[in-house]
């Protein structure tokens, strides 16, 4: 695997933007969308910037490391002290960090975690499958 590092930065701030603007217009959003959109983009905007710094790791590598790091900040929510909740405080803290764990977040980020995976493999899946069926027209 290669990826383009610009493909993927480029994707990664689109995720952002859509991450965003289900926080600031979830009052639009369907009630399900709305709680669990900004957390399963979250996850893959992890996955889209690991495969940005990363761009030879195989992509199941890329997952884990993405899941990990995501399990990690949320387990990182049920930690509480002073200098970390006044991070947590400011609206990029906030954003990264998160506020307070919750177990349906976890469930968010493997959702998340597997978009990517998905739009990864997909199109190179598609392509296999495209060319196999065209080798079996020929017989």
């Amino acid at each position: 695997m290669n990826r383009s590092r610009t493909k993927y930065l480029i994707a990664a701030g689109a995720v952002v933007i859509l991450g965003l603007c289900s926080r600031r217009y979830s009052r639009s959003l369907p009630e399900f969308v709305a709680l669990y959109a900004g957390d399963t983009l979250w996850a893959l905007t992890a996955f889209l910037g690991l495969g940005a710094l990363f761009p030879r790791w195989p992509t199941l590598r890329v997952c884990a490391a993405a899941l990990l790091f995501s399990f990690a900040v949320e387990l990182s929510q049920l930690y509480h002290s002073h200098w970390i909740d006044r991070v947590r405080q400011t609206r990029v803290g906030g954003l990264i960090l998160g506020y307070g764990f919750l177990w349906s977040d976890l469930l968010c980020y493997g959702v998340g975690v597997s978009a990517g995976l998905v739009l990864e493999t997909a199109p190179a899946w598609v392509i296999r499958r495209r060319a196999r069926g065209a080798g079996d027209a020929g017989r």
